[in-house]
Order: C-alpha cells, then sequence, then structure tokens
C-alpha cells in the first residue's frame, strides 16, 4: 500500500513539474497566456488516459503555472478548473476507443478551456456577448493542435514505451 501511495504522489509530482516547465516554456515564446494559446503543457492533459495520478499533478501545475498569467487569480481559479474538470473527464473517457485509441479522450481539454477560459478572456476583455464564441474558439482552436493533433502521436508514443504499465507493476 505504502508503494503505491508513494508512485502515486510521485507521478502527480512529476507531472506538475512538467507542466509548469512546459507552460513558461511556452510563456516565453509567447504562446501560453493569449487568447490562441499553443501551450506545450497541454499535451500533457492527455495522462489521466494512463494514470488517476495525473488528475492532482495537472491541476497543481496549473495553478503554479497561472500564478504568471495577466489574467490573475481569476485564471489561478478558473483555469485551473477547467484544467481538473477536464483532467476528470478524460480519465472517465480512457476506455472508449476509435480503432483502438482514445480519441474522444482528447476532447475534454479542448472544451473545458475553449468555454470556461474564454468566457475568462471574454469577460475581462468587457466585450459584446456574440464575441464570447470567438474567444471560446480561439481557445479551443489552440487545445485541438496541442491536445488531439499532437496528443494523439503522444499516447500512441507513450503505450509503445509502456512506461505506465512499466511503472504500476
Amino acid at each position: 500500500m505504502k508503494k503505491k501511495t508513494t508512485l502515486y504522489v510521485t507521478q502527480a509530482a512529476v507531472i506538475a513539474a512538467l507542466y509548469v516547465a512546459l507552460t513558461y516554456a511556452s510563456n516565453a515564446l509567447g504562446l501560453a497566456y493569449n487568447a490562441v494559446q499553443f501551450r506545450l503543457s497541454e499535451i500533457l492533459t492527455i495522462l489521466p488516459i494512463f494514470t488517476p495520478a495525473a488528475i492532482p499533478g495537472l491541476t497543481i501545475g496549473c495553478i503554479l503555472s497561472n500564478i504568471a498569467s495577466p489574467y490573475g487569480i481569476l485564471d489561478i481559479v478558473c483555469g485551473s478548473l477547467a484544467t481538473l474538470f477536464a483532467a476528470l473527464t478524460t480519465r472517465l473517457l480512457r476506455n472508449i476507443c476509435i480503432k483502438g485509441v482514445p480519441a474522444l479522450a482528447t476532447l475534454p481539454p479542448t472544451l473545458f478551456n475553449g468555454l470556461i477560459v474564454g468566457l475568462e478572456i471574454w469577460y475581462l476583455g468587457n466585450q459584446t456577448p456574440a464575441l464570447f464564441f470567438i474567444s471560446a474558439l480561439e481557445v479551443m482552436a489552440g487545445e485541438v493542435v496541442m491536445c488531439t493533433v499532437i496528443g494523439i502521436p503522444f499516447i500512441l508514443a507513450i503505450r509503445r514505451t509502456k512506461i505506465f504499465s512499466r511503472l504500476n507493476a
């Protein structure tokens, strides 16, 4: 029991650290906090497919990453809740496969971040209600690229290495 708890905490901590490092690297390139965000860290949002430890890892990583956000406390709270909801839903969808790939599990980060972060950007910009949809679609565009277009090959690469099956054995 102690070994499993230690493994869970270690996996969560490593995922959180990777999320923060990749978000800050994205920010250094000007990609992390814009309307269309290409956060390298969002590739990690597929990890709940492989381990439940990714759920707290991604959430804590997002909290720590959003400290640097120009959107302030609103992004720390709302952005992190979007990540938590996405991670929980990704975990639930992990066994629904298309041609052997849990492709549906890549969609929750796109939907939750698009809607919640899009609403946040729209709200802070004092824009007209119609512009909410543009904000949401801009966030979703970056999420589709990172979570699905890059995420699916990442899933296949993780499966090939069998790293999570070896760690959880």
